[in-house]
């Protein structure tokens, strides 16, 4: 006779997968992407070089040595010396901290303007859209850079004003991301059902609109960093953002500008650092972009 043996069935339950958060997907998405890991890895160098700058420079940037006008590069000076006998490299290094801190307050004063606007008109509609929307309309319809030459004319140059300026300039953009973003959210059932239960205005924007909006707005964002980080240098380079003897992208290719026939090679280092950092944020903005489209077509 012969004996079967019966495998019982297993009554323990399989251990449910861990999900993982839709934010976590992007990001390993984004870094899937050898460009986006360049254009990380360039910003993380630039943030550490900004932070170690007293100590990474060659020399003080503001030390003159008329003497050593225009040397060309050496072990010294890395990078040669401008009109006043200033280290370029150590100019260069030491304004990366505006290069940054530029655009980054700049998309911060436009977050601020155009963020709670844009989630009121959204979801708000009726006049209060209609009016935050003609607005944002006729600022939009203003050359970007010539508008806030117009406010810097009024308020004055300097850094603090240039960086206020731009995000003026900013946050009608950012207005119409999250005003769409906001009116399609407010469409989905269950923001009526957030009303339905008595939830009030700021706690429907803050807890169930926001989040929704914050990809097309984190896109926006990172890209409008790399063009106030371009319209920072131009306007330095005007001589209305960062003033002498401070040292900035912009102001030193106006001092390179100048100098042309003496020195024709100053211009590289300065515009150079520009083009390599704006082209930074624009790739990332971009793959921001393509891995958020791609999640929300699955």
């Amino acid at each position: 006779m012969t004996a079967t043996t019966v495998t019982a069935p297993s009554t323990a339950a399989a251990a449910p997968l861990p999900v993982e958060s839709p934010w976590r997907q992007a990001l390993r998405r984004l870094l899937r992407r050898p460009s986006s890991v360049v254009a990380l890895g360039f910003l993380l160098v630039l943030i550490v070089l900004a932070v170690l700058a007293p100590w990474v420079a060659p020399h003080d940037p503001l030390v003159q040595d008329l003497e050593s006008s225009f040397a060309p590069y050496t072990a010294q000076h890395w990078l040669g010396t401008d009109d006043l006998g200033r280290d370029v490299a150590s100019r260069l290094i030491h304004a990366i901290r505006l290069a940054l801190l530029a655009p980054l307050i700049s998309v911060g004063v436009a977050v601020l303007l155009g963020v709670p606007t844009g989630l009121w008109a959204g979801l708000a509609r009726g006049w209060v859209d209609a009016v935050l929307s003609r607005l944002a309309d006729a600022l939009l319809s203003l050359p970007g850079l010539a508008f806030a030459l117009a406010i810097i004319a009024v308020v004055g140059p300097g850094l603090a004003n240039v960086m206020v300026a731009l995000g003026i300039v900013f946050a009608p953009t950012l207005f119409r991301v999250v005003r769409g973003a906001a009116m399609a959210v407010a469409e989905e059932p269950f923001i009526d059902a957030a009303r339905s239960i008595g939830s009030r205005t700021w706690r429907i924007l803050w807890v169930h609109v926001l989040p929704n909006v914050a990809a097309p707005l984190l896109v926006q964002a990172t890209i409008l960093m790399g063009l106030a980080l371009l319209s920072e240098a131009g306007l330095s380079f005007l001589g209305l953002g960062v003033q002498p003897p401070e040292a900035s992208w912009g102001s030193m290719l106006r001092t390179a500008y100048d100098n042309q026939f003496e020195a024709p090679l100053a211009v590289l280092p300065p515009g150079i650092a520009v083009v390599l950092t704006v082209l930074a944020f624009n790739t990332i903005g971009d793959a921001i972009r393509d891995v958020m489209t791609a999640r929300g077509r699955r």
